[in-house]
């Protein structure tokens, strides 16, 4: 359901420094480096857009496509799978599963991971579209799996979570389940993979923080409020939205939180995208907030005409994100001001790709639409 981008195991902290308590440094002159762990694309991105291609599917689009070697792959809930030139929006393959497709996709190698609400993670070939195995949970599939190179350097591992309350690891190649890890309530998130620990947010108000070598348990921070969205790592802290009507900074190492940010009242389930000062999210109050990473501080506000459940990308000194008003919004990161919108018109529920200064996003109208200069 939200953001899946393959990680490795880094350490984000000496990349993006947090700012001193009290202080709100200015924007880095120079472009932010490229993360897709902390939704931050890189290359130039011009302040204005024009659509390039859209491709239409049976469904509703709120998964968010991922663009690997000129391919975008996302799912749709006309319970398909699908694979386009991301040139031309051209259709390579689609495939169909048992239910709707609202995770993203997990692209690795020549692999494609993605869950459907059948319950089911299927592993398809990349080039063909053709099924390679099939991992069976007991209930829905709704946020995006992720891949990690296992301890050893032999093998890849996928982690997903599952609404019948597990998070999974399994082998890449096989689909053979490696470990799995319980909690106590749907985990609808992204699993976020950092220096040797899987990190998600549970329905049971449950941060987990999980082995990857073992699967068992490092830290339970309570949250004590759903967390239906994924969590952003940079360095020890996670930064995420939850039902609770906050934003929270969590270190992972201490298992305490850092900092509550509270505006207006209303929940979240976007992904935070992370720059080296401020981290900028996406509201059921309909506003997209800007806070400072060090503090917890609002910045800036940007009001839409819908809630914001779509995850926002940090790009060139710009924020990419849609809106359930049908909508389409560039804004500057500095101050929150509009550069552009495209209205589309329908709900924009999924969260963009923005890459080499092309920006691919789904719609409630089942169209994928590709903008570009």
């Amino acid at each position: 359901m939200r953001l899946c981008f393959t990680i490795v195991a880094l350490l984000l902290g000496a990349l993006f420094p947090p700012s001193a308590p009290g202080q709100t440094p200015a924007l880095a002159a120079k472009p932010l480096v490229a993360d897709k762990r902390l939704r931050v694309a890189g290359g130039a991105l011009p302040e204005r857009l024009r659509r390039i291609w859209r491709f239409k599917t049976g469904g509703p689009i709120t998964s968010s496509p991922v663009v690997q070697n000129g391919t975008v792959y996302f799912g749709s809930e006309d319970k398909s799978v699908y694979a386009l030139n991301a040139k031309t929006g051209r259709k390579i393959w689609s495939f169909k599963t048992g239910g709707v497709v609202e995770a993203t996709p997990c692209v690795t190698g020549n692999l494609v991971a993605i869950g459907s609400s059948d319950g089911s993670l299927y592993a398809l070939d990349s080039a063909s579209g053709k099924l390679r195995w099939r991992f069976k949970t007991q209930d829905k599939i709704l946020g995006g799996a992720n891949a990690v190179r296992s301890p050893d350097g032999k093998a890849v591992w996928i982690v997903v979570g599952s609404y019948d309350n597990h998070v999974y690891c399994l082998n890449a190649a096989t689909g053979k389940k490696i470990w799995s890890y319980e909690t106590e309530n749907y985990v609808n998130g992204t699993p976020a993979i950092a220096d040797g620990r899987v990190i998600i947010g549970g329905c049971d108000g449950v941060l987990h923080v999980i082995a990857l070598t073992t699967g068992k348990r490092v830290l339970a921070l309570p949250i004590d409020d759903y967390i239906a969205g994924s969590a952003s790592v940079a360095g020890q802290n996670a930064y995420l939205g939850h039902y609770g009507n906050a934003v929270v900074c969590a270190d992972t190492r201490a298992g305490k939180v850092v900092w509550t940010y509270r505006e207006r009242g209303f929940p979240y389930f976007s992904t935070p995208a992370v720059a080296p000062d401020r981290i900028v999210i996406g509201g059921r109050d309909r506003y997209v907030h800007a806070i400072d990473r060090a503090t917890g501080k609002g910045l800036w506000l940007f009001r839409t005409r819908g809630k914001v459940d779509s995850s926002p990308v940090i790009c060139d000194g710009k924020v990419l994100v849609g809106s359930e008003d049908g909508n389409l919004y560039m804004l500057r990161l500095s101050d929150g001001k509009m550069l552009w919108s495209y209205t589309i018109g329908r709900p924009v529920m999924s969260s963009p790709h923005v890459q080499a200064g092309t920006v691919i996003i789904g719609a409630d109208d089942g169209y994928l639409y590709a903008f570009g200069a």
